[in-house]
């Protein structure tokens, strides 16, 4: 995407503001940006892990250190409901990374307790927990997966740079309501929310809530237009793009 942008918006490196002109890009040429990006993580991934892991499939990251505030394994809560998604569209491929605190017991918890969620989904869905995450295997996911996963617990999330980074190499971010994609977000235009507005968040929402909104939107709304709508999907790459020069 750094050359993407040398070429078509001169001067970004030292104006973000001049992202805004992102929204000018060519659909095609993005396209195969990201696809370039999409594969090296794939092929990263499938040679450490030999998961089989497809281009044409659609995935979801989520990387970032793991504590229970994160509420990484909020998509996995209901295990069953997250296959018949998939069967829906044909293919979910989910990757997840990051470390817990030497001291954090719930953190290590929580990826002990995805990895049991990994075996429990295989043969049913591509589903990986990448060890020895750094700043080498952070460029990968924040440039190669299709979007980006993050479900704090609000009002918890003091920023979420991690979506700020995915953004700036063209991923929509699927996110709760807080941190920086409050004011981020517009729905179906830069990427998705999940939960409830701001406002009525933090005193109304629950887990389970969030979870059942992150299904629903994910089933009717983040997934379809991925398989369904390229045009509107690389539209919502655009507008990421172009939050950089917001």
């Amino acid at each position: 995407f750094a050359k993407l942008y040398d070429e078509h918006i001169p001067g970004w490196r030292e104006d973000n503001f001049s992202l805004r002109y992102a929204l000018g890009l060519k659909h095609e040429d993005v396209w195969a940006a990201h696809r370039a990006e999409k594969l090296r993580l794939l092929e990263y991934i499938n040679r450490e892990t030999n998961s089989g892991m497809d281009l044409d499939h659609f995935t979801l990251g989520f990387a970032r250190r793991a504590t229970s505030y994160k509420r990484a394994d909020l998509l996995l809560d209901d295990p069953d409901r997250l296959v018949e998604i998939a069967d829906k569209f044909g293919a979910l491929q989910i990757i997840y990374a990051g470390k817990a605190h030497p001291n954090d017991a719930k953190g290590k918890e929580l990826i002990v307790h995805i990895f049991e969620i990994c075996k429990q989904l295989r043969g049913k869905i591509k589903l990986v927990y990448l060890p020895n995450y750094d700043i080498e295997l952070g460029q990968l996911l924040t440039a190669g997966v299709d979007v980006w996963l993050n479900t704090p617990q609000p009002p918890m999330e003091a920023s979420g740079t991690s979506g700020m980074k995915a953004a700036l190499n063209s991923l929509p971010s699927f996110s709760i309501l807080d941190g920086w994609w409050i004011e981020g977000c517009i729905e179906n235009v830069t990427g998705w929310a999940i939960g409830m507005e701001p406002e009525k968040e933090i005193a109304e929402s629950t887990r389970e809530t969030d979870a059942a909104d992150l299904y629903d939107k994910l089933e009717n709304a983040v997934m379809p237009t991925y398989y369904h709508n390229r045009d509107q999907f690389l539209s919502i790459m655009l507008h990421a793009i172009a939050l950089n020069g917001s």
